[in-house]
């Protein structure tokens, strides 16, 4: 580490110590969904010292993105979501060590991914079904598991909260995987925490501002070469559902999400000292 990269660091160094800050540099982690929830939880562990970060996702940036997402920006609108994260995590600490895959974790694309390769694996895919096979491979791992349930519809950060899978209430999203996973008589192979909100609000607003459809379905779903193409372009049109969401809410998900990880490295630390 050199002087410019451990200056960095130093306000966390003094927290944690050597020994600690040794441990968050050789911590490797995988992130699958780089969202409003996935971006903001790269950036948590970019500045906390863990510099190998892999980041999963298969969209580029949409306009709709730049309310949330860390890397969304009127600049950056077309690019691939993971190559736009990895250049802004790079400006942070260009020693880092970041992969950026531009795919989408599926049944049909699993087998390509080495969970067992990583310290961590973070969730914070939409898909329901894709999140599901995710949860379940990563719970066989050796690798940690942490994830995010749904950040949508919600205004009220004082709610976010963490508890254990099967403990999570009043999420959507929480309860749809596990009746699911019910269903079909399977369950996660170990424990593993997720960060969620019980506040479910109704969505005010109809129409996407881009085009006039209802509930953001819009058609232009071919940008051309054209810059204003790109601006008006809503790269989530193959979303099933479109919920509204708020910046603060998705981004201490994302950052609670990194902190379970610091917390844990932090305290595994401890234990073996």
């Amino acid at each position: 580490m050199n002087s410019k990269e451990r200056a960095i660091y130093n306000r966390t160094r003094l927290l944690v110590g050597d020994r600690i800050m040794e441990r968050l540099e050789g911590t490797s982690v995988i992130i699958f969904g780089i969202g409003g929830v996935g971006s903001w939880c790269a950036e948590g562990l970019l500045r906390s010292g863990i510099k190998n970060i892999t980041i999963v996702d298969s969209d580029r940036v949409c306009i709709t993105n730049v309310n949330r997402q860390l890397m969304a920006t009127l600049k950056t609108i077309g690019k691939v979501k993971t190559d736009a994260l990895k250049e802004r995590l790079l400006e942070i600490n260009p020693a880092a060590n970041i992969t950026s895959i531009q795919e989408i974790y599926s049944q049909e694309t699993a087998d390509s991914f080495d969970l067992d390769s990583y310290d961590y694996v973070i969730d914070a895919i939409d898909s329901l079904k894709d999140k599901m096979t995710l949860l379940l491979n990563a719970s066989r791992s050796k690798a940690t598991l942490f994830s995010s349930m749904g950040a949508a519809c919600k205004v009220d950060p004082t709610k976010v909260q963490v508890a254990e899978f099967w403990k999570v209430r009043g999420c959507p999203l929480g309860a749809a995987i596990r009746k699911k996973m019910r269903q079909k008589g399977v369950k996660p192979s170990k424990k593993f925490y997720c960060v969620f909100d019980d506040e479910v609000l109704p969505n005010l607003g109809t129409e996407c501002q881009t085009c006039g459809t209802d509930a953001c379905m819009c058609p232009k779903a071919t940008a051309g070469p054209g810059r204003e193409d790109l601006l008006n372009h809503e790269w989530c049109t193959k979303k099933a559902v479109i919920n509204g969401t708020t910046a603060p809410v998705t981004a201490i998900f994302g950052m609670t999400l990194a902190g379970l990880v610091l917390k844990d490295v932090y305290r595994k630390a401890r234990l073996n000292a």
